[in-house]
C-alpha cells in the first residue's frame, strides 16, 4: 500500500507521527462508454459554453451559484485563506463512548501506520483506547477539506474514520408512517422468534457479492468464446518492426563494408603514383651521370 497523507495525531503534549493508508478498496468491474454502433470509446471534451473552445483544467476555475442566480467565481488563492486544520496534525478533542455514535455517520476508513523508528507513542495511545473503551474525536484535513473522524483501535491497528457532519444526514419524512397500525403482542411474539432462529455472530467471510461474481463470469465465457461481442485489441506488429531494424542493421554492416573496400582500394592507389615519381625522379638523377661518363670515355680514346 501507498500512504495518501503523513503528519501526527495531537494527544495532549504527545505527539504520535503516522502515515495513512486508505483501508477499503472497490472491487466493482468497471465499464467504459462505447458507440453502440461500432464499440468505439466516448470521450469527453470540457467546453466553455460561452466561447465554445476546449478548457484545460488549469485554466479552470470554481464558481457558487446562490439560489437567486448570483455568481461567485473562486480561485485557488481564495480558498488557501480559508481557516483549516493544521494539514499534518490530527487533534485530538474529546474522547467518547463508541455506542454513542451512530453509525449513520460513518464515512471512509483509513489505517494509521506509525511513522518512527520507536512506536512507543503510537502503542500508547493505541493500548489506552482499548482500554478506557472509547474512541477520540479528532480532526482529519485531507485535500483541503476538513473532516471530523473517529479514532478507534482495530486488530492492534490504529484506525480513522471519516464521520458526516449533522447537517449532512438528511431528516426523515414519511408521511405514510403518518397513523401506521400498531403490531399486536402476538405479532411481534412471533416475530422476535424468527429472529431468534435466525441469529448468529457475524462472519463478514460469509457473505459474497453473488452479482460481480457472475458478471466476471459471463464477461470470461465471452472472451474465451470468442463471440461478436467481443472485440479483439489489435496487437502491434513486431514483426514488422523486427524486419526494420535488421534492414537498418544490414544497411549499417553494408556501408562498413563498402567503406572498408573502398579504403582498402584507395590506400594503394596513393602509394603507387609517389613510388612511380620517385623512380622517375632517381631515373632522371642516374641519366646526366651515365652521359658523363660516356663523354669522359670518349675524350680519352680520341686523344690517344
Amino acid at each position: 500500500m501507498r500512504s495518501i497523507w503523513k503528519g501526527s495525531i495531537a494527544f495532549g503534549l504527545v505527539n504520535v507521527p503516522v502515515k495513512v493508508y486508505t483501508a477499503t478498496e472497490d472491487h466493482d468491474i468497471k465499464f467504459h462508454q462505447v458507440h453502440a454502433k461500432d464499440g468505439g470509446r466516448i470521450k469527453y471534451d470540457r467546453v466553455c459554453t460561452v466561447c465554445g473552445q476546449s478548457v484545460q483544467y488549469s485554466d479552470i476555475d470554481k464558481a457558487y451559484e446562490s439560489p437567486d442566480g448570483d455568481k461567485v467565481i473562486l480561485t485557488d488563492e481564495d480558498f488557501a485563506k480559508l481557516p483549516i486544520a493544521e494539514k499534518h496534525e490530527i487533534p485530538v478533542l474529546q474522547f467518547v463512548p463508541a455506542e454513542q455514535i451512530d453509525p449513520i455517520l460513518y464515512d471512509k476508513s483509513y489505517y494509521l501506520e506509525p511513522d518512527s523508528n520507536t512506536p512507543k507513542a503510537y502503542v500508547l495511545l493505541a493500548k489506552t483506547l482499548e482500554q478506557v473503551d472509547r474512541v477520540a474525536l479528532v480532526h482529519f484535513t485531507l485535500r483541503q477539506k476538513t473532516r471530523l473522524a473517529a479514532l478507534r483501535v482495530h486488530d492492534g491497528t490504529l484506525l480513522l474514520q471519516t464521520l458526516l457532519w449533522p447537517d449532512e444526514v438528511r431528516a426523515v419524512e414519511f408521511e405514510s408512517l403518518d397513523g401506521a397500525a400498531e403490531p399486536k403482542s402476538q405479532e411481534i411474539r412471533m416475530a422476535e422468534t424468527l429472529v431468534d432462529s435466525m441469529s448468529d455472530d457475524f462472519d463478514p467471510t460469509l457473505y459474497t457479492d453473488e452479482y460481480q461474481i457472475e458478471l466476471k463470469k459471463l464477461l470470461d465465457e465471452a472472451i474465451e468464446s470468442g463471440s461478436g461481442k467481443v472485440t479483439r485489441r489489435e496487437e502491434a506488429a513486431p514483426a514488422e518492426m523486427d524486419a526494420e531494424v535488421v534492414d537498418l542493421v544490414a544497411a549499417l554492416q553494408r556501408s562498413l563494408e563498402a567503406t572498408g573496400r573502398r579504403t582498402a582500394k584507395s590506400e594503394p592507389a596513393k602509394k603507387t603514383p609517389a613510388k612511380k615519381s620517385a623512380a622517375k625522379k632517381s631515373t632522371a638523377r642516374k641519366a646526366p651521370a651515365k652521359a658523363a661518363k660516356k663523354s669522359a670515355k670518349q675524350s680519352t680514346r680520341k686523344g690517344a
